[in-house]
């Protein structure tokens, strides 16, 4: 069964792999985005909707997720964050003070407001499926990204938390975590690196799939590694 997914970070490289197979497969999805020509990245289909939206912003948001939820033939059962930012440096003594901040404010204040903005609307809906984007890095840190892996690892265990606060009304959250993803911007930040393990946009589409779908219904709480 589908019904509705607000997909954010919908217009990224991962994110339109993800959008494009969720409606091939029959869900409505609703992308946020912010910047018109990202959004001119995803096709129309009669299914999408796209929202000039800042999900930092509570107003725009909460707009947002009521268009999100505003198809009673598509409940709004699913949340898939995929907004997020990836910065790297100096050691942490000899890094920006304020890379910390920026590493939080992108990948996990986004995530946060988005659940508290839509969790109620799963919870009207009899449940759903959270999916967290995390990294590997939250578990296996590397020299010069201290900021990046602490705010994946929030991601984590926000998503983990989520699990067990919302396991009484049916809602479902889960975590991935892939290593390297195969994406244009990648292989050019990393022209000579061995792809043997990058992870495909398209290879993650189908993951979100099943864990939207009622397939896996006994998994919750995850953190799942992609291409570690």
């Amino acid at each position: 069964m589908t019904g509705t997914a607000f997909v954010t970070g919908g217009t990224g490289a991962l994110g339109v792999a993800v959008t494009e197979h969720l409606l091939s497969i029959g869900w409505r999805v609703v992308v946020p985005f912010i910047v018109p020509e990202e959004a001119a990245r995803l096709s129309d289909h009669d299914r999408l909707e796209k929202i000039r939206c800042n999900v930092a912003e509570p107003t725009e948001l909460d707009e947002a997720v009521t268009v999100a939820a505003n198809d009673a033939g598509a409940p709004l059962t699913a949340l898939v964050n995929l907004v997020g930012g990836f910065e790297s440096g100096p050691r942490t003594h000899e890094a920006d003070a304020a890379a910390i901040d920026r590493q939080l404010d992108l990948n996990v204040r986004t995530t946060y407001a988005v659940l508290r903005a839509g969790l109620p609307h799963l919870i009207a809906n009899g449940g759903g499926s959270v999916v967290a984007m995390s990294s590997g890095a939250a578990l296996k840190p590397f020299p010069g990204g201290t900021a990046y892996s602490t705010s994946k690892a929030a991601v984590l265990a926000l998503a983990e938390s989520i699990a067990v606060e919302y396991k009484a009304d049916g809602i479902r959250s889960n975590a991935l975590l892939p290593g390297v993803i195969d994406t244009p911007a990648n292989r050019t930040a990393m022209p000579n690196s061995d792809r043997a393990n990058w992870v495909a946009p398209a290879a993650i589409a189908k993951v979100i799939e099943f864990l939207l779908s009622e397939d896996s219904a006994p998994i919750s709480g995850a953190a799942i590694p992609l291409g570690l």
